[in-house]
């Protein structure tokens, strides 16, 4: 399911299955949508924090058009303990890339992948960024 902001509207909730995983999509070249995700953040549950939320950064391949520091987004990934994905959408390769490390980042986190927890999965992100 797809929202533009949070929060979700409630009148909806007793059909809304469960949310396994959030991803914030940013446009690096939209400080707009960096203050909605800023904003939408306060509405999600802080457990969530704990390897179900992960932010998503579009359009980085023009680097001339930025309007948002890549390290500002960053700091934002650390502040919340979550993974930063960058991708540029408008490549084949590269969206196909993404969709499949999204579905399985979706897979980790709906327990569907053996051995792995959402917890762990995002410490593994974690360490493997600080190297």
């Amino acid at each position: 399911h797809i929202a533009t902001s949070l929060p979700l509207p409630s009148e909806r909730d007793h059909l809304r299955p469960r949310i396994d995983l959030i991803v914030f999509v940013i446009d690096i070249k939209s400080k707009c949508s960096l203050k909605n995700v800023e904003a939408s953040l306060a509405y999600v549950d802080a457990s969530f924090f704990l390897g179900k939320v992960c932010f998503l950064v579009t359009g980085v391949g023009r680097v001339n058009c930025c309007s948002i520091e890549p390290n500002a987004i960053s700091k934002l990934g650390e502040a919340y303990c979550s993974p930063v994905l960058f991708c540029e959408l408008e490549l084949e390769g590269v969206r196909v890339a993404t969709a499949q490390r999204l579905l399985r980042m979706l897979q980790i986190c709906a327990g569907l992948v053996p051995g792995f927890s959402a917890l762990s999965f995002s410490l593994l992100m974690r360490n493997s960024a600080d190297d």
